[in-house]
């Protein structure tokens, strides 16, 4: 009876210390095909997967993550498992604290990094109020930014002053129109990015613009709606001073989620280096629990005869 009793309280145990953990993911499988309009460029098929594992560990009001990636794989090569995002969340009073090593998100007008950071966040009379350290330039990822952000009849905005620039956004709603700015300007002449984005809907169609211009000695190398220009494994890779205009048109047609997307890079100071593609995205949730979506692109680069390319991807993927 000891014994079973013994057992009893650790599987009670065991379950309580279970319940503040949580692990979800995700996994997808594609198959890729590549139709070159030259002949001077073979055709390609290609099998990948990528994977990322999410670990949650929680106590009250503090929070440990960590991110497992590097689950890809294709053909030719396997990827290996890596530890990627691991920080840590918690309050102090009223203030909101994450430290560790995490990714500071895609964004439209730069790329993404992963370093080594501290931020500190609180609401004071209206305001919300930020510092974050690790978020600087490449050679110095330590130094500071200060935010402030509010809200002005109607309009959401914030300012960020950071090392060689800042970052100014404002989003609101007119007659139905989601209106949004993003800014980047520089401390280095002929370096500032900014983003104007359009959203609204239209008889059951969900319609967007985005314009996002960037000066003669910078390029637009964010990852986005608007296309994924960050990375080894770019759609296309805007030059400096080089402007993206795109424009999406999505809708529900029996049970699928159906995108249009017509993307447009432009501006070069040297003429012949302009690029544009027409992307369909057909999203279907399954039975099974899997989404399967299917993406066919038309790529037309004005620099090369030998990259204009057909490409249809077949996507499995599934959430955990």
């Amino acid at each position: 009876m000891k014994k079973l009793i013994a057992a009893a309280v650790a599987t009670s145990v065991s379950a309580i210390a279970m319940a503040d953990i949580s692990i979800t993911g995700l996994l997808k499988t594609n198959y890729t095909h590549k139709d070159y309009q030259s002949t001077l460029v073979n055709d390609s098929d290609v099998f990948s997967s990528e994977g990322d594992i999410y670990i949650n560990g929680k106590n009250g009001d503090t929070s440990v993550v960590m991110n497992l990636g590097g689950l890809d794989s294709t053909a030719e090569s396997d990827g290996a498992l890596t530890v990627e995002d691991v920080y840590l969340t918690t309050k102090i009073g009223d203030v909101n604290v994450k430290m560790g090593n995490y990714d500071n998100g895609n964004n439209p007008l730069r790329k993404s990094d992963r370093s080594s950071r501290f931020s500190a966040t609180t609401s004071l009379g209206g305001f919300n109020l930020g510092y974050l350290n690790g978020n600087g330039n490449d050679t110095d990822k330590q130094n500071d930014e200060v935010s402030i952000g509010t809200e002005l009849g109607g309009v959401a905005v914030s300012y960020t002053a950071k090392d060689g620039g800042e970052t100014i956004k404002a989003s609101t709603s007119m007659g139905g129109v989601n209106v949004s700015y993003v800014g980047l300007p520089s401390d280095t002449s002929k370096k500032d990015r900014q983003l104007i984005e359009l959203s609204t809907e239209l008889s059951g169609v969900g319609v967007k613009f985005g314009q996002a211009d960037a000066d003669a000695d910078v390029a637009i190398d964010g990852d986005s709606w608007m296309g994924d220009f960050e990375g080894p494994a770019v759609e296309f890779a805007p030059k400096n001073g080089q402007d993206v205009t795109a424009v999406e048109l999505s809708t529900s047609l029996a049970g699928n989620k159906v995108t249009f997307r017509n993307i447009s890079v432009d501006g070069y100071k040297d003429a012949g280096y302009d690029w544009d593609m027409n992307k369909i995205i057909v999203t279907r949730p399954l039975a099974s629990g899997a989404t399967l979506e299917v993406t066919y692109k038309d790529i037309n680069d004005d620099a090369s005869a030998t990259t204009d390319v057909e490409i249809l991807d077949i996507e499995l993927a599934v959430k955990f």
